[in-house]
């Protein structure tokens, strides 16, 4: 059970909220220095204060110091005030220096149980999402906590320190450029260049200058001496994205450049002594590539003095949810909107969908999903799977549940239809205005109505 600290020293109400209140673990303080020595005790997660405590009952001062107090020693919990005051003012003193809510007495256990429920909710969240943050270190960027991540961000660990020319093996998407990030972040060469270059999404005519550069008149347009991405990375960490597309008769200039550690520009008559570091990556198997004479034996064997495995999306137990409420807060703060999570139907959805573009499509639809919410959570809908998963999804038959979607679905594109008028809304629903107001309020829908 969540541990709830209430403090008031009145022993009425304490027995009315415990009593109101069964659903957590009540602690109980009687003034201020009580509450502190609770709270270090205990850590809950919510704390109920009322404000009027001696030995100053008969104003809010002493319970005003009691909740800066407590906010300072824990930043992230959620303190909800309870005053017997008719003066509105101190209760909004309190929200200024920080309570997350606040109630007046008499107490409704109703009431008061839908506040606190509130409260936990709101603080698992942020405590989730605080964990996500911190999931890989700071330093890695590498987000997950399967065993198979633990095991990569282990290998980039190891490696990174060392000048070992590394090969990342893995389907599209699966953040190889992430990877490879991670292993310049964490080496001795963090504070200089990280310069990437995918190798298919240049024209084979123009890799070659875009790597080692050229010297001005070496072509038609070639009007001022230009360095390459690989001067370019000096001292730092070249990442060569999908070499397996690199033309084989670009191959061997890269391997004297990898095996000598110098460079000719494109016209050029002069060796330029470069040090760099290599990671490469390719989603192809470049030892059947090998077989079949498209890549150079002797290259492979350069590049690949390590070989890192990253393992698609599918293969990595609950990451995706993981990734999925990483990529929510990232695009919620990003367009400024209030979301807190996903529906039941929404994780079912993300742990059954087989992700062939892995990381990179998980982002894609986190993002168009954040736009197209209508409520506090993302659902399946949102996600756009129903269509994509074939049924696959288990969905849930209960009749309330199923007549309520059908009505937030409904409301949805009656203020869609109305342009975001309430009254047209209303009339085309064949409801009150109020009503409206409280079914919208029901399923959480987050409209900027017009008004006539």
């Amino acid at each position: 059970m969540d541990k709830l600290l209430i403090v008031d020293d009145d022993i009425g109400i304490q027995k009315q909220l415990k009593w109101s209140l069964a659903d957590y673990s009540v602690v109980f303080a009687s003034d201020r220095e009580q509450a502190i020595s609770a709270l270090r005790l205990h850590e809950p997660k919510v704390i109920l204060l009322d404000l009027g405590l001696p030995p100053d009952a008969a104003n809010a001062s002493e319970g005003l110091q009691a909740l800066e107090q407590m906010l300072a020693l824990s930043p992230f919990v959620k303190v909800i005030v309870i005053t017997g005051n008719d003066d509105h003012q101190v209760s909004l003193d309190a929200i200024a220096k920080g309570a997350y809510d606040f109630y007046q007495k008499p107490i409704d256990a109703e009431v008061i149980n839908i506040i606190v429920a509130r409260a936990f909710g709101l603080a698992t969240i942020e405590q989730e999402n605080r964990d996500i943050r911190e999931l890989g270190g700071v330093d890695s960027g590498i987000i997950g906590n399967s065993e198979i991540m633990d095991k990569l961000r282990n290998m980039v660990k190891r490696i990174a320190p060392t000048e070992i020319t590394a090969l990342l093996l893995g389907e599209s998407g699966t953040g190889k450029e992430v990877i490879a990030n991670a292993i310049h972040q964490q080496s001795n060469r963090h504070n200089k260049p990280f310069i990437a270059i995918n190798c298919a999404s240049i024209p084979e005519t123009l890799l070659e200058s875009e790597l080692f550069g050229f010297e001005k008149g070496a072509f038609t347009g070639a009007h001022k001496t230009t360095k390459g991405k690989i001067e370019m990375a000096q001292n730092g960490t070249l990442f060569l994205d999908e070499i397996g597309d690199m033309p084989f008769n670009l191959q061997a200039k890269l391997l004297r450049f990898l095996q000598e550690r110098i460079i000719e520009r494109i016209g050029g008559r002069q060796e330029i002594a470069v040090d760099v570091r290599v990671i490469c990556a390719t989603n192809q198997n470049l030892l059947q590539m090998v077989t079949e004479k498209s890549f150079r034996e002797d290259l492979y064997y350069r590049i690949s003095e390590i070989v890192i495995p990253i393992a698609p999306l599918k293969d990595r137990e609950y990451d995706v949810l993981i990734l999925a409420q990483y990529f929510l807060l990232q695009y919620a703060q990003d367009y400024n909107l209030k979301l807190k999570g996903f529906s039941d139907e929404a994780v079912s959805a993300l742990k059954s969908y087989s992700w062939p573009g892995n990381i990179r499509e998980l982002q894609n639809k986190i993002k168009s999903a954040v736009i197209m919410a209508t409520s506090a959570q993302i659902n399946a809908d949102d996600l756009g799977f129903y269509e994509e998963l074939d049924g696959e999804l288990c969905l849930d038959f209960n009749l309330r549940t199923i007549r309520e979607k059908a009505e937030s679905k409904a409301i949805q594109q009656a203020f869609a239809l109305a342009e975001g008028n309430m009254s047209k809304t209303a009339q085309m629903l064949g409801i009150t205005r109020p009503t409206l107001y409280g079914l919208v309020d029901k399923y959480g829908l987050q409209f900027k109505p017009i008004e006539n």
